[in-house]
């Protein structure tokens, strides 16, 4: 657990290093959701049919622009190496790295959405429950993208092999989120993403840790 820990911390503060890093995907999901009422017009109707979705995609491409990186910088330092030859399962410390990816970034892009639906014209009653699902979408996204960032870190700017890989794997989040966001069978969906968010946390740093140790290789 020290090592899980220290690794959370580390990544934690790395996230926010360099005038704070992690705005630029908050700052990229509150601008596109921000910006379509604009180019859309007043239609609420338009606004409340395209609206989740458009939340769900931005959310999603903001967690994309982060993942490049994630693994990249430790197999180029060497990091990767000290990992690999640490007593703590490697598992355990991609769990961590994915954790303090949730916390910089999944729970604040989280919580935007709740200013994001306002001015999607989503009606007040539904606000905590599109927070809560964006946040059960975070980490579906998140451990997911472990697995992309581990299998595109020796590739230089490896963004897209990373889309390439994780995107196919976002659309059921995607789906049932906006689904919630909707007000469409709310506790049937919100169960199913849970249980992507629950599965992509478990399997990810397993898949990840596997395809980090090829790396090392």
């Amino acid at each position: 657990m020290n090592a899980f820990i220290a690794t959370f911390m580390r990544d934690f503060a790395l996230l926010w290093a360099g005038g704070g890093g992690a705005l630029a995907p908050l700052g990229f999901f509150l601008g596109a959701t921000v910006l379509v009422p604009l180019a859309m017009g007043p239609d609420r109707a338009l606004l409340a049919a395209a609206g989740p979705p458009l939340v769900w995609i931005a959310a999603a491409l903001a967690v994309l622009a982060t993942l490049e990186r994630l693994f990249q910088a430790d197999l180029e330092d060497g990091s990767l190496d000290q990992l690999l030859l640490s007593q703590s399962p490697l598992e355990l410390i991609v769990l961590a790295k994915g954790a303090a990816l949730w916390c910089a970034i999944g729970l604040p892009l989280a919580l935007a959405g709740a200013p994001a639906a306002i001015a999607l014209q989503a009606s007040p009653e539904q606000i905590g429950v599109i927070v809560a699902s964006l946040g059960l979408g975070m980490a579906a996204f998140i451990g997911v993208g472990l697995v992309g960032a581990a299998v595109s870190a020796g590739v230089k700017r490896g963004g897209v092999l990373i889309a390439l890989i994780v995107l196919p794997f976002f659309a059921p989040p995607i789906i049932f989120g906006s689904a919630v966001a909707a007000g469409e069978d709310v506790g049937a969906a919100l169960a199913i993403l849970a249980g992507c968010a629950l599965g992509a946390s478990a399997l990810g740093p397993l898949a990840a840790a596997a395809a980090l140790r090829l790396q090392a290789e």
